[in-house]
């Protein structure tokens, strides 16, 4: 399943979120960043930003007149919240109890239980905190950009100075996670010797596709999840007589779901339901005809 993991991790969050999942953490995804999803890896590749300048020049030579430059324009930073855990629809989470002999400074800590034959996604972020484009003026305008046309655009992210992730390998793990002040849960830290407290996740996973880090110094590096948006025409249609004329309506910008067929267990895509599609395309052309 390595081709398919990313894909697959990806589906499961934004099955239960309506958000997309990072699978590479701290790579950097920028508010207003627009592109396109790789549909093999379910990975999102930016082909400019609308906060550059060269964005902002070709604004000017369309005619669409807005300084994305000016502080009205600019992305939002919002307050930073409680952690936040997010798991595909199977998962059941639990709470663990944690001995004050071993651990007596434990900032987190839950259990998941993974179910039999299928897989299950988890995404834990330490204290995000939400940045994102002002609603409103901005995107009611760049809706125009030709450079946004069939792309899709990061309307918001979430960064955080920790992140967890986890999918599952279908053998219903009970896997446990905890925030730690120190990399061991059994041996305490002995201060006499030297010994420095050092925040980290501790977890009894043992599965391939585990990823988590946690920033030291608290720098907000990582973003695990953020928001795509992509532009969507409506038309609607006036009777008049014996005919219809169609009129264009306001462009608005719409959550998308995933630009595949529905997945299976290693996220590939559903083979039968490709071919009903295919099968329902060719009897609506020849109805068509």
């Amino acid at each position: 399943m390595p081709d398919y993991a990313s894909r697959k991790f990806i589906d499961l969050i934004f099955q239960t979120s309506s958000k997309w999942a990072d699978w590479d953490p701290p790579v950097p995804i920028k508010v207003g960043s627009f592109g396109k999803i790789d549909r093999p890896t379910g990975v999102f590749i930016a082909d400019g930003n609308i906060y550059d300048e060269a964005f902002q020049e070709s604004f000017k030579q369309q005619g669409l007149m807005i300084d994305l430059s000016h502080p009205s324009c600019q992305p939002i930073m919002g307050a930073v919240e409680e952690d936040m855990i997010m798991s595909s629809m199977d998962v059941k989470k639990s709470e663990i109890l944690i001995t004050p002999k071993l651990r007596p400074s434990t900032s987190f800590k839950a259990e998941f239980q993974f179910q039999e034959g299928k897989r299950g996604a988890v995404l834990v972020m330490r204290k995000p905190q939400q940045e994102y484009i002002p609603q409103g003026r901005v995107l009611s305008i760049i809706h125009e950009a030709h450079q946004l046309k069939d792309k899709y655009i990061v309307s918001s992210i979430f960064t955080c100075p920790g992140y967890y992730l986890y999918l599952s390998n279908r053998s219903a793990e009970r896997v446990t996670l905890v925030l730690t002040d120190n990399t061991s849960l059994t041996t305490p830290i002995d201060v006499s010797t030297g010994g420095e407290a050092s925040i980290d996740w501790w977890t009894d996973a043992q599965a391939a596709f585990l990823r988590k880090a946690f920033d030291k110094a608290g720098q907000y590096r990582y973003t695990p999840l953020f928001d795509l948006k992509r532009r969507q025409h409506w038309f609607k249609r006036k009777f008049r007589g014996q005919r219809y004329n169609q009129q264009k309506i306001i462009c608005a910008w719409i959550k998308c779901p995933p630009p595949w067929d529905p997945l299976d267990e290693d996220g590939k895509e559903d083979i039968v339901y490709d071919e009903v599609r295919q099968g329902l395309l060719v009897l609506r052309i020849n109805l068509d005809l």
